[in-house]
């Protein structure tokens, strides 16, 4: 699969179940939003099939009818039947699959096995007869992909894939191969490595029919190891190779982040694509990546707040949060979390134009309570004001009254920001009169760079300024002037 633009993308549908408390909004909510990771992952939409149920099937996520119509989206039989014992024999089905047109032949010769895994255990609250079957699609408008908003077993991704002859991912699996993606740094490749094998390892399968055994035990007596028990032993293997590798890096990081420890900081944290990345580089004047995408950042980037204070800010951009987050990535992204955790102030960015972002405010503060950063201080940033009118962005104001609203394309919202966060190291702002002879012109820059001016007058031996600051930095300045002095 690939988002190339020069490419064709493969046609994908989405599969979701509604579970009893979950409303409507919320589950649409849930599909658009699996939506838009399987558009990040390089896939056209090209239809969706959801269910209401009690349960998720334990076999196929959806029931029996349902699954004919998925089916039908793919040009699949909607048969789990376990026919296919052999590499070859899996190939000819899937040709076959592909030339299929309405009228499609049985495979007669597939028959016959019997079916732990079908649906004779599980009711089917949308079977369809006859007269209601939906209609196979032409291979033209065939999707090719199948994405599940729920975490599959094996037995289920087997099941889905011989009843719609497409590939199945489920939510987990495309996060995973997202974050495979975007990984740039050493550190973030082997996290996210060590995530997609222990994915992939449980679902590994024998690729041919026997399974046979490999020579085992000196002069090659005894059972030995199957192909499949080699490919996971070979699997755990590199997962150990690649975690002490990462704990190597990871001792670097601790290095680099205990020589900061007496420094003031300052991490980003928020759902993906809340504006973090934007925000952290318009107030620290850097040249961080932004891109409008699911998990666009997923290394953690540290810079000074810019105009830079007296002693310096220190602010650190995250690796975004979602729903369902699999555990192996939190696991994973321990090390890149260390930075919530050890900061003295959390700037929780919410994309405010997005209906959801309550959910995805809960969201954060689970995940950062699970890692043991739930009692770190926090301010509200409700972020991408410029998307709102004036009425929704009073109602935010009037429903968050401790909130900033800001847009980080705003300058002067992000010197809001700028002054919130040296608010709440050097106290809160206070409007002062400070005298710099002019034998100490040199400070003149630090006045700028450190408090606001409200006016300036020139007089015989120096200059008068009018400074709004917190308490501590105008403290400092008269210090520093009295040291010229």
């Amino acid at each position: 699969m690939t988002d190339s633009s020069d490419k064709k993308r493969p046609r994908a549908v989405l599969v979701a179940v509604a579970l009893p408390g979950v409303d409507d909004a919320s589950h649409a909510a849930d599909l658009a939003e699996l939506g838009r990771l399987a558009t990040t992952l390089g896939l056209e939409i090209v239809g969706q099939v959801t269910q209401r149920r009690e349960r998720v099937s334990p076999s196929t996520v959806l029931g029996g009818g349902k699954l004919l119509e998925l089916a039908a989206w793919t040009g699949g039989d909607g048969d789990t039947t376990p026919t296919i014992p052999s590499r070859d024999r899996a190939t000819q089905r899937k040709e076959r699959l592909a030339g299929r047109g309405d009228d499609a032949d049985e495979f007669g010769d597939d028959a016959g096995d019997d079916d732990e895994d079908g649906l004779g255990d599980d009711d089917d609250e949308d079977g369809l007869g006859d007269d209601d079957a939906p209609v196979t699609r032409p291979p033209e408008q065939r999707a090719e992909v199948v994405v599940v908003d729920h975490e599959l077993s094996p037995r289920m991704q087997r099941n889905l894939e011989r009843a719609t002859g497409a590939e199945v991912l489920d939510r987990t699996h495309v996060i995973v191969e997202i974050f495979h993606r975007h990984a740039k740094s050493r550190e973030a490749r082997l996290q996210v490595e060590i995530a997609r094998l222990s994915y992939v390892a449980p679902r590994l399968r024998e690729a041919g029919a026997g399974g046979d055994r490999q020579r085992g035990g000196i002069g090659g007596k005894g059972a030995g190891e199957s192909a499949l028990e080699l490919d996971r032993r070979k699997i755990r293997d590199r997962i150990a190779e690649l975690r002490r590798e990462l704990v190597s890096i990871e001792r670097e990081h601790a290095t680099r982040r205990a020589s900061r420890q007496q420094q003031r900081r300052v991490a980003l944290v928020g759902y993906t694509n809340a504006g973090k990345s934007s925000l952290m580089r318009a107030l620290t004047s850097s040249g961080v990546y932004v891109a409008d995408k699911l998990f666009a950042t997923l290394d953690t980037t540290v810079r000074a707040l810019r105009p830079e204070t007296e002693p310096r800010i220190l602010v650190s951009d995250t690796v975004g949060f979602i729903k369902k987050l699999p555990h192996e990535l939190i696991a994973s992204f321990r090390s890149t979390l260390d930075e919530a955790l050890e900061a003295s102030l959390l700037l929780f960015v919410v994309d405010s134009a997005d209906p959801t972002f309550r959910a995805q405010l809960e969201v954060t503060r689970d995940v950062l309570t699970g890692i043991g950063a739930g009692e770190v201080p926090w301010r509200l940033v409700l972020n991408k004001r410029d998307r709102l009118d004036d009425a929704a962005a009073a109602a935010l104001m009037q429903e968050y009254p401790e909130a900033i609203v800001v847009s980080a394309k705003d300058p002067a919202d992000v010197l809001r920001v700028r002054e919130m966060v040296v608010a709440f190291f050097d106290g809160a702002l206070e409007v002062d009169e400070i005298f710099v002879p002019y034998s100490a012109a040199a400070l003149v820059k630090h006045v700028y760079d450190d408090a606001v001016v409200l006016a300036e007058s020139h007089g015989e031996r120096g200059t008068s300024f009018t400074l709004r600051a917190p308490r501590a930095v105008l403290q400092r300045l008269r210090d520093r002037v009295l040291a010229a002095g």
